[in-house]
């Protein structure tokens, strides 16, 4: 394969591309200018369930808050059914997902097989648009909510009032910073964040509950309200269902579980196909987060109803989006309350780096392999980059408003969340579980309707995540066809016949004609040779016939395997399978000057037709003007004009 000459590389541009795509070893091929990588050792898969908590149970900072906005009186009755919705659902789904696809794709890549051609890669762009929506929400919301954290502190919020946006930046510009130092470092800090938080929240709640229990007409006054309220239970869990969707945003660790599941360290005898080992322990972590998660959810709930002001969590309240941190002020006084809120901000701040690996991991999965980004988008530190100015602009954009992106996130994690129970639910099926399908299925619609709630009442959500669609579609798109005149061959591969026959010719001179395949009888071969000797003015018959056949012209890199056969006892004829016939052409013509030390021939017929609609044909269907775009694809590979395959065309 033909190698272009570059000067070496600067030290900046090769710190920025260090350990190209460090996230999700061993994914398939990278691609024929990917860096080959170390074996990745992985992480104990508690310390990896640190990395998805840190967005996890930073929720616990303002998910109490929304929900007793959302529910009020009935905040901890509503609690219990997301609860029960987490362990019943959404639990079981993605530790089907985990067996489904052990390299941290997610439900993208289950349910990217079921879907070929371009409307599998638009469908997948779809599905990514979301991701990108419910990740970087994430980091952005997330940062805003610390600062808010931060702003509202007794001791600080004289000296940062009106200085949410600007503070906001900085924490994502810092958790930036993090992730360009490097990934294993922010998994350490993850462990760190997590242990206390959790410890100061336990502490929280164990006093919240004392304090109910211990002045019993709290929980009286409350009950008494919520009979007088809403009847009889019945139509208390109506409503609870009522609200689910808003509280939607304690379903959020689900989906980053799975996208940093390849750093799970798993058996010493997991394989790339056998991920045992690695399968079990992201169970675990699933299990065990969501159990944790569970507990605290209902506490939290159940103490912050009953011990604070309702008014305190409208706009403006001192527990609006803090509802614990007001707690642990109140009634541990202003040292524990500030320790808590460093903890509260640190962790919420840090929410974004699950968020961030999950987009690191995802995104170099797909767009670089459809030819739709760079290739430096397999490397992590550009990828920092590019998520880090997408954060500043939508906190800018929302001025940092942790209400007013609430609708984008929820839509995101539902909608990843949707899309993972179906796709869970076509896998029972095709296993023929039936049990498991019917389960499933339940589970689907459940998210369904969940989704679509949430999409009438907060219509926004929706929006945002169409614009991130609408973004990722067209940068694809642009960076496709930017890409189109790649090699795009990883390796080029020739059975016995073939070889035969690149070794025959190259003691003369190495002849191809490239044919388009219709009959394949006699009369069409010996058309084709005496068409080209006329139309080029060569003598003889010794040619080899190369014919590609195109299989999913969607796809953008493929290995290419060469098979050579003799046809009606005399036309020697390579065939080939690729997503287009010029860049298969020139892989082929480049590797046998390589193979041979000869200059290689190709001949062809121009093909009728407008040449724009020509290729347009090339880059969506692999074909069209095939001759000028050959010559271009090899122009490209071999700047060395005399080194360069001939292309003649008649």
């Amino acid at each position: 394969m033909a190698t272009t000459e570059h000067p070496p590389p600067s030290r900046v541009r090769s710190w920025m591309l260090e350990g190209l795509s460090d996230m999700g070893k061993g994914g398939g091929p990278q691609g024929p200018h990917a860096t080959p990588e170390p074996a990745h050792k992985g992480q104990r898969w508690w310390r990896v369930m640190c990395l998805t908590g840190v967005d996890y149970f930073s929720t616990l900072g303002y998910q109490p808050g929304i929900a007793a906005l959302a529910a009020g009186l009935l905040s901890p009755v509503a609690t219990i059914v997301l609860v029960i919705v987490t362990l019943a659902g959404a639990l079981p789904v993605y530790r089907r997902v985990a067996e489904e696809s052990p390299r941290g794709e997610g439900s993208i890549a289950m349910l990217e097989r079921l879907l070929s051609f371009w409307k599998g890669k638009l469908f997948v762009l779809t599905l990514l648009g979301f991701a990108a929506t419910d990740f970087l929400i994430t980091i952005t919301l997330s940062a805003a909510d610390a600062s808010t954290h931060l702003i509202e502190n007794p001791h600080l919020t004289g000296v940062l009032h009106d200085k949410q946006l600007i503070v906001t930046l900085i924490l994502v510009a810092l958790l930036g910073a993090v992730f360009l130092k490097g990934f294993l470092e922010a998994i350490g800090i993850a462990v760190v964040l997590v242990g206390v938080y959790l410890t100061l929240n336990l502490a929280v709640v164990v006093v919240g509950l004392w304090h109910v229990i211990t002045a019993g007409h709290v929980i009286t006054d409350w009950s008494s309200a919520l009979t007088a309220e809403h009847g009889n239970v019945f139509a208390m869990v109506g409503v609870a269902l009522l609200v689910f969707p808003k509280l939607a945003l304690g379903l959020s660790g689900f989906e980053t579980g799975v996208a940093v599941m390849p750093h799970v360290q798993g058996d010493p005898g997991d394989t790339d196909e056998q991920p045992t080992g690695r399968i079990r322990d992201t169970k675990k972590l699933l299990t065990t987060a969501a159990l944790i998660m569970s507990v605290f959810l209902i506490a939290t709930s159940f103490i912050t109803t009953l011990l604070i002001p309702e008014k305190e969590f409208e706009s403006g309240g001192q527990a609006n989006g803090r509802a614990l941190a007001y707690l642990a002020h109140d009634y541990l006084g202003s040292t524990f309350g500030t320790v808590y809120d460093v903890s509260t901000i640190a962790i919420l701040w840090f929410a974004g780096a699950s968020a961030m690996a999950g987009l690191l991991n995802l995104m170099p999965r797909y767009l670089p392999r459809y030819g739709m980004a760079p290739h430096w988008a397999r490397a992590v530190r550009p990828m920092v980059i590019v998520f880090t100015l997408i954060g500043f602009l939508v906190t800018w954009i929302f001025d940092a408003d942790v209400d007013a992106q609430g609708g984008a996130y929820a839509t995101g994690v539902l909608v990843l969340i949707s899309s993972a129970a179906i796709a869970v639910t076509i896998a029972a099926r095709k296993a023929g579980q039936r049990n498991w399908t019917i389960a499933f299925a339940v589970i689907s619609a459940v998210f369904l309707y969940t989704t679509v709630l949430n999409v009438i009442e907060r219509p926004d959500g929706v929006k945002i995540g169409a614009c991130f669609i609408a973004g990722i579609i067209l940068v694809s798109l642009l960076s496709r066809l930017a890409r189109a005149f790649e090699l795009r061959v990883t390796s080029v591969t020739l059975d016995d016949m073939a070889e035969r026959f690149i070794r025959d010719m190259a003691s003369r001179k190495i002849r191809f004609i490239a044919n388009e395949p219709d009959q394949r009888d006699k009369a069409e071969y010996r058309e084709k040779i005496e068409q080209i000797r006329e139309d080029n003015d060569i003598p003889g018959e010794d040619f080899v016939f190369v014919e590609v056949t195109v299989l999913d012209p969607s796809e953008f890199e493929a290995s290419l395997t060469v098979h050579g056969e003799v046809l009606h006892d005399r036309y020697r004829v390579l065939t080939l399978e690729s997503s287009s016939i010029p860049n298969a052409l020139a892989a082929l013509l480049l590797h046998v000057r390589d193979s041979t030390g000869c200059t290689p021939h190709i001949y062809f017929e121009w093909t009728e037709g407008s040449p724009f609609a020509n290729f347009l044909r090339f880059f969506l269907f692999g074909q069209g003007e095939v001759a000028p775009v050959t010559r271009e694809v090899l122009r490209e590979a071999e700047p060395d004009r005399p080194r360069r395959p001939r292309v003649h065309t008649g």
